[in-house]
């Protein structure tokens, strides 16, 4: 999660919060005033999964914060907050809902680009040549352009494996996305001498993204989404993060 622990600062709250908070959705003039003494701004106010609680989206050093307020208005909390039996953690996802990629910031000189470049949905696709789930997604990604041809992946080749650098800089040498495909397939390529630093470039974008594995999708409106899709759960993915026209 993006510098979100620079923000913990808010697990104590002083007792200017005020009491009797409709059990109805607040408004964010509501929670603009119940919060009134904290430096930020907020931005949105929404319903959560955790009993009692509003979701309130505070923009604050930049970034827009989750913080969880009570409905009696007394207690603000900030933190991680984990589903246990999902297994999952709440905060981490509204962080990122609340504050998406800039996809218009993200080089892609680098990028292989499996699709038709006019699509309107284009999602960025992080992969490692030596990684068995980005195999089985890139099988899926070309069942995804055959099935809708306004979608289009843009292929960052990132070798979080040492053992594929060598791989990764013959694909980015060459600039293929057939060698990517008999690498991701299991065959070896011949090792193609080049000057580049797209592969060091293109580790070093994971890592400002907090990308930590692949595969890694960048969907269309900027969410990071971690991890392998069969294909219907990947159109429905991009159906439901698509990019916004721009009037």
């Amino acid at each position: 999660m993006r510098q979100l622990t620079l923000l913990l600062f808010l697990l104590l709250i002083p007792a200017y919060l005020h009491a009797d908070v409709p059990e109805e959705l607040l408004t964010i003039k509501q929670a603009t005033q119940i919060l009134s003494g904290i430096e930020g701004e907020v931005i949105s106010v929404e319903n959560t999964e955790v009993p009692g609680f509003f979701l309130v989206g505070m923009k604050m050093q930049g970034q827009i914060v989750p913080l969880y307020l009570d409905k009696s208005g007394s207690f603000l909390f900030s933190g991680n907050v984990i589903d246990l039996t999902k297994r999952k953690n709440l905060t981490e996802d509204h962080f990122a809902k609340l504050n998406p990629i800039n996809v218009s910031e993200i080089p892609l000189e680098n990028a292989l680009l499996l699709g038709k470049p006019e699509a309107s949905q284009q999602t960025i696709v992080f992969t490692d040549p030596d990684c068995p789930y980005c195999s089985k997604l890139h099988k899926v990604l070309l069942e995804a352009v055959k099935a809708n041809t306004d979608l289009a992946f843009q292929i960052i080749v990132t070798p979080l494996k040492e053992s594929s650098y060598q791989t990764a800089k013959t694909i980015l040498c060459n600039k293929s996305m057939d060698q990517l495909e008999q690498a991701l397939a299991g065959t070896s390529l011949s090792v193609t001498a080049c000057d580049t630093n797209a592969v060091d470039d293109n580790k070093a974008l994971a890592s400002s993204l907090g990308i930590r594995g692949t595969p890694t999708l960048i969907l269309p409106n900027g969410q990071l989404k971690p991890g392998y899709r069969p294909l219907n759960e990947l159109l429905e993915l991009i159906k439901n993060n698509e990019a916004k026209a721009i009037n």
